[in-house]
């Protein structure tokens, strides 16, 4: 939680400002007792209404100075603590933006909602509280204990019982609440997943009648959390009765005391109410502070969950000392003894796979589902890190690349379609933002994309929905074609990309891609054996290994699997239509 705290520092005018604020409140308070204790003793008691007047102007005068004080502390204190949280959202989401693919793999997107909204919101309060209640709550304590025992010592013995007995009761609140709001943080991680599952799934779930399945599923997870952080406010509530049993019999012990003292003439009345209302600051104050210190265990709960996050470093690390490589090198990629697996207990996904692209080269990746063609082409850009062996662009291990540079280098077309809110014009030119509308268009032609945007009623400033709801899959997929194509880059990764175009769309698009990437490497995942047949090398994968490479006729003579596709896609139309 300290080291949270450093994120004050740029609003530190606004961080003094409010608890020096919150310290003239608090005087101002300490003065009202005793003032009033003088109204009674010496004016009321007195019949002196001239007294009663002075003094009534007074406490008028210093309550309104309290009041400036303590608007002014709470205007202060939030600035500060919504500053405070904007900055670290702002740091967190951007740290995220680190992540390795295995990094995002492990940390759920669930939970990472969660820590940038929720727990930030959080710490975000505690902050707030921290800089108006933890300054007025311990100094109008420590004044009212001061005060009450000026105005009587013997009185204030009471006291000397009380205030240990709350201690005791708010440490032990605190030490059981503790790990219960780390469970509440944790099932609301859980509510958090279930929920962007199902509104990213809406329409599977509605086409597979599943809505009755998801609203049982959500109403689990959301039935957990409540029945946890139930159990837990339970327990914080248990504070506030206690605490008013202790305050009622301390106020009747001092009754009981003072008030004899009264009758026998040795205490004034005033100092009696005086004292009684300092009593009363006192431990109210304590009960603040107790809340506060439950509020500070949820918050650190989620401090702790946020620190995890930003403790968390990408094992994909930039080299202290890249090797620069000349752009018209970087098309040249090999693969030496290469194996991977996606965790240490996880079984090797790729296991010693070797082979070479040569710059400008049209390679083709086929296989059945799961042979690891995905998880291959994922090492080239460094998505992930090879567990043993290397991957070579450009003549150097990836390793060894400037990680920016590198990904600059690689156009790479994911087999999930990604589209963001905006317009179609800014998706594909989502990795170059300064691409002229010439560049824009140009990418679309070659993607097959133009003619089907230009039929739009807003053309190129159609505003896509969430994830492009609103573009059929084949359209999504050329415009992600068209984002990878205007990078003009050394290196074109298509993964399974073109699986929602009809043939017709494809083979133009093939076409166009040949142009386009004459002098360029292309490296393409398919499940259509038409969509590869003019491949310069194709590699045939089988169960994370490389079965056989070579071009489609050689293929075609010699290896069994690769025969076994073609059958299974092509072979009986041929032999039907001979």
């Amino acid at each position: 939680m300290i080291r949270l705290l450093r994120y004050l520092r740029p609003h530190w005018k606004a961080a003094i400002l409010a608890p020096l604020l919150m310290v003239l409140e608090v005087v101002m308070d300490l003065l009202q007792p005793a003032l009033m204790a003088s109204i009674i003793d010496h004016g009321v008691m007195a019949g002196d209404f001239a007294h009663i007047g002075r003094t009534g102007l007074i406490m008028i005068t210093v309550a309104l100075i309290g009041i400036i004080g303590g608007v002014g502390c709470t205007i202060y204190s939030s600035i500060a603590a919504q500053r405070f949280g904007a900055d670290l959202r702002h740091d967190l989401f951007q740290h995220v933006q680190t992540f390795s693919f295995k990094n995002l793999d492990d940390l759920k997107t669930g939970s990472l909602i969660t820590r940038l909204t929720n727990d930030i919101v959080q710490i975000q309060m505690m902050v707030q509280m921290l800089l108006r209640i933890f300054v007025r709550s311990p100094l109008l304590a420590v004044g009212s204990i001061v005060m009450a025992v000026i105005i009587s010592p013997k009185l204030a013995g009471i006291l000397a019982v009380s205030v240990p007995l709350l201690f005791i009761v708010m440490f032990m609140i605190i030490r059981l609440a503790l790990p219960m709001f780390t469970k509440v943080q944790q099932r609301l991680d859980r509510v958090n997943t279930v929920l962007q599952e199902n509104l990213a799934g809406m329409r599977v779930s509605k086409a597979f009648v599943r809505a009755d399945y998801e609203k049982k599923r959500f109403g689990r997870a959301n039935t957990d959390y409540t029945q946890t952080a139930v159990r837990a406010q339970r327990l914080v509530a248990v504070n506030m009765p206690i605490l008013m049993l202790i305050l009622n019999v301390s106020i009747i012990i001092v009754l009981l005391m003072g008030g004899k003292d009264v009758i026998g003439g040795s205490f004034e009345v005033g100092s009696l109410v005086a004292f009684i209302n300092y009593v009363t600051q006192v431990l109210f104050s304590m009960s603040s502070v107790a809340m506060l210190l439950v509020r500070l265990s949820s918050a650190k709960v989620s401090a702790d969950r946020v620190l995890e996050v930003m403790n968390t470093q990408s094992e994909i690390r930039p080299p202290a000392k890249p090797v620069k490589v000349a752009a018209g090198d970087m098309g040249r990629v090999e693969f030496q003894s290469v194996s991977f697996s996606y965790g240490s207990s996880s079984e090797l996904v790729l296991q010693d796979v070797s082979f070479t692209v040569e710059h400008g080269q049209k390679v083709a990746i086929i296989g059945a589902t799961g042979a690891g063609k995905s998880s291959l082409v994922g090492l080239i850009p460094r998505l992930y890190d090879a567990t043993s062996g290397a991957v070579l662009v450009g003549g150097v291990d990836v390793r060894e690349h400037d990680l920016y540079e590198l990904r600059r280098q690689i156009g790479i077309v994911l087999q999930e379609t990604i589209l963001f809110s905006g317009t179609i014009r800014d998706n594909i030119r989502f990795g170059k933002p300064e691409a002229a509308e010439e560049e824009v268009i140009a990418a679309a032609k070659a993607a097959q994309a133009h003619d089907f945007i230009t039929a739009l009623p807003n053309g190129y400033d159609t505003q896509l929905g969430q994830r492009g709801v609103n573009l059929s899959g084949g359209q999504k997929q050329r415009i992600a074609i068209a984002r990878a194509l205007i990078l003009k880059p050394a290196i074109l990764i298509l993964d399974d990309s073109t699986s929602a175009l009809d043939m017709g769309t494809e083979s133009r698009l093939q076409q166009a891609l040949a142009e386009l990437m004459r002098g360029r490497t292309t490296i393409m995942i398919a499940q259509r054996i038409s969509s590869v047949m003019d491949a310069d090398t194709i590699l045939v994968m089988d169960q994370g290994r490389i079965a056989a490479s070579g071009t489609h006729a050689e293929l075609l003579a010699s290896n069994r699997i690769y025969q076994e596709i073609y059958e299974s896609q092509l072979g009986k139309e041929e032999a039907r239509y001979g």
